[in-house]
């Protein structure tokens, strides 16, 4: 069974309408999250990954291996958790490397906040719009972060300033602002209560996540402000991708119950909301975007590109003599070690060349592996001295002797922003290519003359990108044609260059359109600052539009919203299906997963499904795929899907069915419908259970867009499901009601094909909106036939608009002749029967009721009786209305047909009055056995021996010229 979200939320916020979800908790969503929950607006903010508090961050080699999740797209391997703090992608030369928590980045980085560069700002990239309130925000993100800088300059600060000094052509030492609480400083004053945390105790360990809860990450101010406001926080959902609602949105000034948007929490599970931010990362955010794209929104082909590292380059000194102090601290040695000789936070000195880039020296955590950049990470192992060198080094740490020194190097410039993010069709995983660096090789250089000084051994990565500050994928910009978002952070949708997508917005790190050459986390929540200050009057604005009798109504109706997460303790089946086949004479596959869920399980354990209803175990959603090559190239993916495994029609209460429907969305942007059915069918015996079982007899329909004159598609066809993917079905079953499940479903069966026992009673039964139509309104016309008898005609006339008929032909009408003391053509009960659906088509129907009707007196007529008098006053009655050319189409059924027969060969109708005649059923089976046949009805009705002989000659002949 999946992993339940874990949920942080009030009681009485329970629910899955929203009128905004935040996706992603890192220097974006929060920001995001907080300003609109501020507003008074109702939010939902979604996280990947689990809440970690100061003590769960690891702080051994152990714990933090434990805490990783690798993927190497090279060789296809892939470890860890899912919702592992660290995030690893490796591919080709490039290694990327996120964190994943509540906090995003903010939990492991180093928590430098520096202000935007003047020469990023004046890019040609840079969004203009965001001049001109950047400082403001950039003042109000700092102020929520309590940024500080400490007094106390640490060692790695003191050696690094000597020897940088000299080493560039120019060297500018920046003094490092940080997120850390130090005594130095008393954090502004704010008017939400946000959470205390303790003064930093400069252990170093920053990268692997703060354990003295020392860091002003986001999850201890914006994110603790947009609680206090009433926003509601679920961890571990990680979103696949959103679509718009398929079935309405909410419009002002008018009424709905449906949200613009779904974000899906996997192929089934969705919540709704009319506002979507999209703040999960750079990769992240374009990973969620380009599923999107694969089911049918319309986004900017710029999508992924404009990818950045920041300039990003690492490199690791080892065995320095130099007094760095560059190990992370365990708790023992915080007691013996003054504050001022300490290691200090991460990093605590940053110097920037006149060249372009910034170097930042970096503490490693006393949680991270040795062997991590000694040879694993780098090009080469050491060899010679250096190789016995480092030997000698790893004894010293593990006897506890006095260690040389070693840090991490941390260049950052300015890259040229071409790198590109990927959606693998094959893998459904994002992969991504670089941008270029021209300033690599300076940076190279400029390490390699620190290490000169600092008297070390220098470990370049191997990697021609290490990213650890990653910008764009859904860049900014002022159309479509030159990002996917614009300044605002809202969507495009390149129908037209400058429209975008109503509700939907990007709220992270993938907005910043190029590098930054330095810490980009300032720069990160002063752009989702910026955003957010438009956000929240555009939602403002959309609600003041709106009733509060539409709003109420919203609120009342979150059970109807759809797909809900599940809350309770219910019992839970997912299954897994592939069924193969042929619809309308080409190739189809359809890859199902199916959730069950039986909410009040004990509730329903008190019925007797097994003589009652089925069982709501039996029902269920599904989502998945079809590929369907002759209509779509792509995967067609199922965005709506429902299931029920017994159903049972009202007509057919021993038959049972197995209902498919999905609602199916291709990357065109084109959406369909594939309806299907499992007839079990009792009469057989299970003679056919396997063959019934499996097969499904399936529809196939393009939704037709509003306004579109598109012809579209009707297709038939059968799906099977094999003996091999049915055994996998049933091995690959999940959950905690698998075993009653599979019980449930092999009742049924038994119910089906063995007892034969029909499901519910009379009162039970529910007519389907069709059945219950009210019928088409008719009248009665008497008939006095040539015998002086009184006959009957049901009269429909058309009812299709007149100002339509009055421009189209006017079609023939048609009389209908049923069977003996039958009614095959009216049909009430039935949702199509043949009258309404001629009286669609625009025709004008007569049933004709004979001197046989059981309506009428008994009597002692014949069939010649009917073809003699009944049909012939039956037409005369219709010429009489239409005028004597008027051609009129026959139907019959049974005796109804050898009636009509015994009125054109006798001469008592003409056959220049018909324009068609069809006749059904027993009319053929006449036909094939003439006067045997015949023989056997002189019983039931008396049939005249003078048109015997023309029954048994002439039937053949007129049925072979019947049209």
């Amino acid at each position: 069974m999946e992993k339940q979200a874990e949920i942080e939320l009030r009681p009485e916020d329970r629910g899955d309408d929203y009128d905004a979800i935040v996706v992603g908790s890192g220097y974006g969503g929060s920001v995001a999250a907080c300003r609109m929950s501020t507003a008074g607006i109702r939010v939902c903010l979604l996280e990947k990954g689990r809440r970690w508090k100061a003590e769960d961050f690891p702080t051994d080699s152990w714990k933090i291996i434990s805490a990783v999740r690798y993927e190497n797209q090279n060789l296809g391997l892939r470890f860890g958790p899912e919702d592992a703090l660290f995030q690893l992608y490796e591919q080709n030369d490039s290694l990327a490397a996120v964190a994943c928590g509540l906090g995003g980045g903010s939990l492991v980085n180093a928590g430098v906040m520096l202000p935007t560069p003047i020469r990023a700002r004046r890019n040609l990239k840079w969004p203009k719009e965001w001049e001109r309130d950047w400082d403001i925000c950039e003042s109000s993100a700092a102020a929520m972060l309590r940024i500080q800088s400490s007094s106390v300059k640490f060692p790695i600060a003191k050696v690094m300033g000597e020897i940088a000094e000299g080493e560039f052509e120019e060297n500018i030492e920046s003094s490092v602002k940080l997120s850390v609480k130090f005594d130095v400083e008393e954090p502004p004053s704010n008017p939400p209560k946000l959470e205390q945390i303790n003064n930093c105790f400069a252990c170093g360990n920053c990268l692997a996540g703060c354990p003295y809860n020392a860091k002003n990450s986001t999850d201890k101010n914006y994110l603790i402000s947009a609680i206090q406001a009433g926003c509601t926080i679920r961890t571990k959902c990680q979103v696949q991708y959103v679509i718009k609602n398929p079935h309405g949105i909410c419009q002002p000034g008018g009424i709905s119950r449906k949200r613009r948007w779904r974000v899906y929490i996997n192929e089934i599970d969705y919540i709704t909301s009319d506002w979507v931010i999209l703040s999960a990362g750079v990769l992240g955010t374009t990973e969620i975007l380009f599923r999107s794209q694969m089911r049918g929104l319309r986004l900017s082909d710029t999508l992924g590109s404009g990818f950045s590292c920041n300039g990003n380059t690492l490199a690791y000194v080892a065995g320095s003599p130099a007094p760095l102090n560059g190990y992370g601290l365990n708790r023992k040695q915080l007691s013996e070690i003054p504050f001022q000789d300490r290691p200090g936070p991460s990093i605590s000195s940053s110097h920037t060349s006149s060249l372009g880039f910034t170097i930042q020296s970096a503490i490693l955590p006393r949680a991270y592996p040795y062997l991590l950049f000694e040879g694993i990470t780098t090009y080469t192992w050491p060899t010679g001295y250096q190789f016995f060198h480092g030997i000698v080094d790893r004894l010293k740490h593990f006897i506890g002797l006095n260690l040389s020194q070693s840090i991490i190097l941390n260049a950052m410039g300015y890259d040229e922003s071409n790198g590109k993010i990927m959606l693998e069709k094959d893998t459904d995983k994002i992969c991504f290519h670089p941008p270029q660096d021209p300033l690599l090789p300076r940076k190279i250089m400029a390490f390699q003359k620190l290490t000169k000084k600092l008297g070390g051994i220098l470990f370049m990565s191997r990697y021609r990108s290490t990213a650890v500050h990653l910008l764009g994928g859904c860049n900014a910009s002022s159309d479509s044609s030159g990002g996917v978002c614009n300044h605002k952070g809202q969507v495009f949708d390149p129908k037209t260059p400058a429209t975008v997508h109503a509700g939907l917005y990007v709220c992270d790190a993938s907005l910043i359109p190029c590098s930054v050459g330095i810490n980009p986390s300032l720069t990160i929540a002063t752009a989702a600052e910026h955003a957010s200050r438009y956000l929240v009057q555009d939602i403002l604005e959309y609600k003041s539009k709106i009733s509060t009798s539409v709003a109420a109504v919203d609120r009342n109706q979150s059970p109807a919203t759809g797909k809900k997460l599940e809350h309770d303790d219910g019992s839970t089946v997912l299954i897994k299906e592939t069924m193969r086949g042929y619809v309308g004479g080409m190739p189809c596959t359809v890859h199902l997963k199916m959730k069950m869920h039986s909410q009040n399980l004990k509730s329903s354990d008190k019925r007797n499904w097994f003589i009652g209803e089925p069982h709501p175990l039996l029902r269920g959603k599904a989502g998945g795929y079809v590929v369907f090559r002759a209509i779509e190239k792509d995967r067609l993916h199922v965005i709506d899907g429902e299931m029920d495994l017994c159903l049972v029609d009202c007509r057919t209460p021993y038959t049972q069915y197995m209902r498919y429907r999905l609602l199916l969305a291709a990357a065109s942007g084109s959406r369909y419908i594939l309806e299907g059915k499992k007839i079990m069918n009792p009469c057989h015996f299970a003679l056919y259970a396997w063959r019934e079982t499996t097969t499904l007899y399936v529809t196939f329909n393009k939704v037709a867009p509003s306004g579109s004159t598109d012809t579209m598609l009707n297709l038939k066809g059968e799906l099977r499901v094999s003996f091999t993917e049915l055994l996998k079905c049933f091995i690959s079953l999940k959950g905690n009601g698998r075993g009653r499940f599979i019980n449930l479903l092999i009742q049924t069966l038994i119910r089906t094909y063995i007892l034969q026992i029909p499901r519910g009673t009379r009162e039970n039964f529910i007519v389907t909106d069709s059945c219950d139509e009210s019928y088409p309104s008719s009248t009665i016309d008497d008939i006095r036939t040539a015998d002086g008898y009184i006959i009957r005609s049901r009269h429909w006339k058309n009812a299709r608009n007149p100002l339509l008929l009055s421009r189209e032909k006017v079609l023939n009408p048609i009389l209908l002749l049923n069977g003996y003391s039958t009614e095959s053509y009216w049909l009430p009960t039935e949702p199509h029967d043949l009258v309404r659906t001629l009286l669609e088509e625009g025709h004008e129907v007569w049933l004709l009721q004979t001197r046989l009707h059981p309506l009428n007196p008994a009597n002692n007529a014949t069939i010649e009786d009917i073809g003699k008098y009944d049909i012939p006053a039956a037409f005369g009655k219709i010429l009489e209305v239409h005028g004597p050319s008027t051609k009129i189409h026959v139907v019959a059924h049974c005796v109804g047909g050898l009636a009509i027969h015994i009125a054109l060969m006798g001469g008592h109708v003409s056959a220049t009055h018909i324009a068609s005649l069809s006749c059904t059923n027993s009319s053929m089976f006449f036909r094939l056995t003439a006067l045997a046949t015949i023989k056997m009805w002189l019983p039931l009705v008396p049939v005249s021996s003078s048109s015997l002989l023309a029954y048994s000659y002439g039937i053949s002949l007129i049925f072979a010229a019947r049209c």
